[in-house]
């Protein structure tokens, strides 16, 4: 992705007790991340967020029976919450956060931060994907 949009996940953190936000692409790739974290930190997590939409995606149908579609993701820490949701086609928002966030106010923002950008934070499936490897 070309586009610099730190500034969007910049804007996700606003709420008090968020900490970092990244943008992953489902192939696990980062796409973008929030000012306050490292790249490294941001890569390693990016793969581990796309590995659990993942899977979160697989069983969905032990939610109803085949016929959900998964929308978001929560989970808990003895240290904080991290949320994830799909940010366009190919693309994921996470965001981690404190115990005591307000988990309304993030995931109200993360939805509104998606639903503004969905075209900017659109993500193509690489078409080598793993070919060469």
């Amino acid at each position: 992705m070309n586009a610099d949009l730190s500034w969007v996940l910049n804007g996700v953190l606003e709420v008090r007790g968020a900490r970092h936000a990244i943008l992953v692409s489902a192939d696990g790739l980062l796409m973008q991340r929030s000012d306050d974290i490292s790249r490294d930190e941001a890569e390693k997590n990016a793969a581990a967020m796309s590995s659990i939409q993942s899977l979160c995606r697989a069983v969905a149908g032990f939610v109803d029976g085949g016929h959900g579609t998964w929308k978001q993701t929560l989970v808990e820490y003895d240290g904080g919450w991290i949320f994830l949701v799909a940010a366009g086609s190919g693309a994921y928002l996470a965001v981690s956060a404190a115990l005591d966030v307000d988990m309304e106010a993030v995931s109200f923002r993360m939805q509104k931060t998606v639903s503004a950008l969905r075209e900017a934070m659109s993500a193509a499936p690489r078409l080598n994907a793993g070919a060469d490897a």
